[in-house]
């Protein structure tokens, strides 16, 4: 069962391939969505795929930058199907 993940990740993420691994991390599981770094330091991304390929994919994220992280803000929503691939946005 596909899954959609809405997260802002807080803490050190900024300046230290957070983005890039994500894009990197999404790729061969599946998972589409977007990346992007906030003004305020803060990393949002938003995620979709199956359900055991989300988790796996945001195990690796948090194995890579897990004593960067602070806080992660997880909210679930419905899925749309929108994305074709996984992208870095930019401001």
């Amino acid at each position: 069962m596909n899954k959609r993940l809405h997260i802002y990740y807080s803490g050190s993420v900024q300046g230290v391939g957070f983005r890039f691994v994500a894009q990197s991390a999404a790729h061969p599981l599946g998972v589409t969505g977007w990346v992007k770094n906030l003004e305020d330091g803060r990393v949002e991304m938003v995620c979709e795929g199956e359900g055991a390929a989300l988790n796996k994919f945001l195990d690796r994220i948090k194995d890579i930058f897990g004593a960067s992280i602070r806080d992660a803000g997880i909210e679930p929503q419905n899925v749309t199907g929108e994305f074709e691939g996984f992208d870095i946005k930019f401001f």
